[in-house]
C-alpha cells in the first residue's frame, strides 16, 4: 500500500512540474501575462522624426515597445535594446528585422530568450518600424 501511494504522490508531482513549467514558458511568451517592465538598459536620444519614421514610432510604441522598450532603449530582463551596436546595418540589415517579425528569433546575442514573432505587422509596418529604428541609431552615433 505504501508504494502505491509514493507512486501516485510522484505521478501527481510529475503533472504538476509539467503544468507549471507549461504556465511559467505562456508568462515568458506574452500569452495570458501581465505586461512586465524593467528599467531601460541604455540611454537614448531621440531625433525629430518626419514622414516614415515618424510612422513607424507610433507602429513600434504599439507593436515593440512592450519589450524593447521606449525609443528601443530594451529593458533590463526582458528584451535587447535596438539602438546598440549589435543591430547596425552592417551587422543586422533591415532583412533581419523583417524576419524577426514573421519568423521570430532564437536567442543569440543576448540571455533573454528566444523571440517570438509578431502577428498582425504588416511588410509595410516592418518598413516603417525600421526607419524610425535607423533613426534612433544615427541619433545615437550607430550607422
Amino acid at each position: 500500500m505504501g508504494r502505491r501511494v509514493t507512486i501516485s504522490v510522484l505521478a501527481v508531482v510529475a503533472v504538476l512540474a509539467v503544468v507549471s513549467i507549461g504556465l511559467r514558458n505562456r508568462s515568458e511568451m506574452g500569452e495570458g501575462a501581465p505586461p512586465r517592465t524593467g528599467p531601460a538598459m541604455v540611454s537614448v536620444s531621440v531625433p525629430v522624426l518626419a514622414g516614415v519614421a515618424k510612422e513607424g514610432e507610433a507602429l513600434f510604441a504599439a507593436n515593440c515597445a512592450s519589450c524593447h522598450g521606449v525609443n528601443a532603449a530594451g529593458q533590463e530582463g526582458i528584451a535587447p535594446p535596438l539602438v546598440h551596436i549589435i543591430y547596425e546595418p552592417n551587422h543586422h540589415s533591415d532583412a533581419a528585422f523583417h524576419l524577426a517579425v514573421q519568423q521570430g528569433v532564437r536567442a543569440h546575442h543576448w540571455r533573454f530568450g528566444n523571440m517570438r514573432p509578431v502577428d498582425g505587422v504588416s511588410e509595410d509596418d516592418v518598413e516603417m518600424i525600421v526607419a524610425y529604428v535607423r533613426a534612433l541609431q544615427r541619433e545615437n552615433g550607430i550607422e
